[in-house]
């Protein structure tokens, strides 16, 4: 090694954020859709599209909603109906406590929704021939997981 070098200078605090790059300012065209974003992080998956376009047909209890799409499980429906109903789109009203009976409802932010939700069906049927539309499996522990780490449901054993 040759003593010619010059030593390093060290620093002693770690990498923080202000060491990033910072990102460049958004296009016109991409500020613009920022309201569309905006509602698609509200309406955005395949479940919650789904129940408001059942909702649309009128107020509904929980188990309702929940045999009227085959394969929604009834964790992923409980969770996307708070979500929704945080965002002021779907509305839970009791109607007795003995027995306990919810009913689900779209707000008017909700109702606004129709005509979205009606257009894009209308796309699908025209654009996605029914050989493109997957099947639906008739065994309910066929369904598939709805939630990320969700396990598989496995079929039950048959009674001896």
């Amino acid at each position: 090694m040759s003593a010619s070098r010059a030593p390093r200078s060290v620093s002693s605090s770690p990498r923080n954020s202000l060491d990033l790059p910072t990102p460049l300012p958004l296009a016109p065209v991409e500020a613009s859709l920022c309201p569309t974003l905006a509602a698609v992080g509200v309406i955005g998956t395949e479940w919650r599209l789904a129940i408001v376009h059942r909702l649309l047909n009128g107020p509904q209890r929980f188990s309702e909603l929940l045999h009227s799409t085959p394969r929604l499980n009834a964790k992923t429906l409980s969770a996307t109906l708070k979500y929704l109903e945080s965002q002021g789109v779907v509305q839970r009203t009791v109607v007795s406590t003995r027995p306990f009976n919810v009913v689900y409802s779209l707000t008017e932010m909700g109702m606004g929704l129709a005509p979205a939700a009606r257009e894009l069906r209308l796309w699908g049927e025209r654009w996605l021939p029914p050989r493109r539309i997957r099947p639906l499996a008739a065994d309910p522990a066929a369904r598939t997981p709805a939630i990320q780490g969700e396990l598989p449901r496995i079929a039950p054993l048959p009674s001896r």
